[in-house]
């Protein structure tokens, strides 16, 4: 029965990176009738909606924030939501899926990293190898194999948006990690969407968005309906459930499928190539995001026969 439950964790927190990964898909379309704030402000609009009521269902007795909570909350809401969403649709709207979805699959990496700065957690030979690993994968798309604009620093303009991306999520990871001591997975992603929404309102209202809003297609609606229902609420629940089952160093292994969710959706639905630089770099991004994770999910094996 134990192993059932096991297999069956497994098999939610793959369903909820694959479709996370379906975002990316998401986004492109959405892209076509609304700028990029506009989309995110709605889908966490959306999302907002939604949380909200399973939060008052499920978290009756919540700690009362504090005035430093609601600080951290904010801080959860304008990296993770607000700043991570601008670049990401930015993105959606000037860099193919495949490149944009590998070059974010660099994530897990830099949460290690920061992790190690800032909250003290230690950081292995096999952790620095992963992370050059994967950073040597994501310079290999970010070029498309040709490693000369490296020393002509011919990078487009967007990739400095999707370096933003990155860095953004593992902020929001990292200062989540904090929070989490604190309050449950789905109080502090309500909180995270209600603050990171308030923080893109007025992006999307610098937009001009009511002549998108009245004339956007049925396609770009479910896009964001997509997004705010399945990629947002029913995936981060399932991933924050699979979390508090077996940790989020096991769990993170699993953020691996998104890149392959997107790259496999991109290629299919989107006729985008997936070239053989691409392939390469992703053997080399996913490669170094699993070595480095192996390590973290092998610790608390040592803290059990420690004890």
């Amino acid at each position: 029965m134990e192993r059932k439950k096991q297999w069956l964790i497994y098999a939610m927190l793959t369903l909820a990176t694959a479709t996370w990964g379906s975002a990316f898909i998401a986004g492109k379309l959405a892209i076509e009738s609304f700028e990029p704030s506009t989309i995110a402000f709605l889908r966490f609009l959306g999302a907002a909606i939604l949380l909200f009521p399973i939060m008052w269902l499920l978290e009756k007795n919540r700690p009362k924030p504090t005035k430093k909570d609601w600080g951290m909350f904010a801080l959860l809401g304008l990296t993770g939501i607000a700043i991570y969403n601008i670049c990401f649709f930015l993105a959606s709207k000037h860099a193919p899926v495949i490149k944009s979805s590998l070059f974010i699959a660099a994530n897990p990496m830099l949460i290690v990293l920061l992790s190690g700065v800032f909250l003290k957690e230690q950081i292995t030979k096999k952790q620095i190898i992963g992370l050059i690993l994967a950073l040597s994968g994501v310079v290999l798309i970010v070029t498309e194999g040709n490693i000369q604009i490296i020393t002509q620093f011919q990078f487009e303009p967007i990739d400095l948006i999707l370096l933003g991306a990155v860095i953004s999520w593992a902020l929001y990871s990292v200062l989540g990690r904090v929070v989490l001591k604190k309050y449950s997975p789905i109080v502090s992603t309500t909180y995270a969407v209600a603050f990171g929404t308030l923080f893109l309102l007025p992006f999307s209202l610098a937009e001009q968005p009511w002549d998108a809003i009245s004339h956007a297609s049925p396609t770009a609606w479910l896009s964001i309906a997509h997004m705010s229902v399945l990629v947002t609420v029913v995936s981060f629940i399932m991933y924050y459930y699979g979390i508090q089952q077996i940790g989020a160093a096991k769990a993170s292994i699993f953020i691996n499928v998104m890149p392959v969710s997107a790259v496999i959706m991109a290629t299919l639905f989107l006729g985008e190539a997936f070239t053989s630089s691409a392939m390469v770099g992703a053997l080399l991004v996913l490669s170094g995001v699993y070595v480095g994770t192996y390590v973290r999910k092998a610790r608390p094996k040592k803290l059990r026969n420690a004890s």
